[in-house]
């Protein structure tokens, strides 16, 4: 399944505690993310993508972990983020 999220001006956030603050404005609710989480986001703005193409996307900045799966923690990343709505499925 490929996702999209709304554009960079739909949302604002703040790093905190090793968190981000998101205020998503098209929902009007605020999300406590992880850095990790909040990236996906972004490259998802960046045009419509699924697991292993958001893998690609963040392989380069983020060190994902050599115990789990990678493409299964970002699968279930993206369907976090759907069920929040902060991405939706195209």
């Amino acid at each position: 399944m490929r996702y999209l999220a709304d554009p960079p001006a739909a949302r604002r956030g703040v790093s905190r505690d090793g968190f981000v603050i998101l205020y998503h404005r098209p929902s009007g609710q605020t999300h406590l993310l992880t850095p990790l989480a909040a990236a996906l986001v972004e490259a998802l703005a960046a045009g419509p993508a699924d697991a292993g193409e958001a893998l690609a996307r963040l392989a380069a900045a983020y060190d994902l972990g050599d115990g789990d799966d990678p493409g299964a923690v970002i699968a279930a990343r993206l369907d976090e983020l759907a069920a929040a709505g902060l991405i939706r499925p195209v």
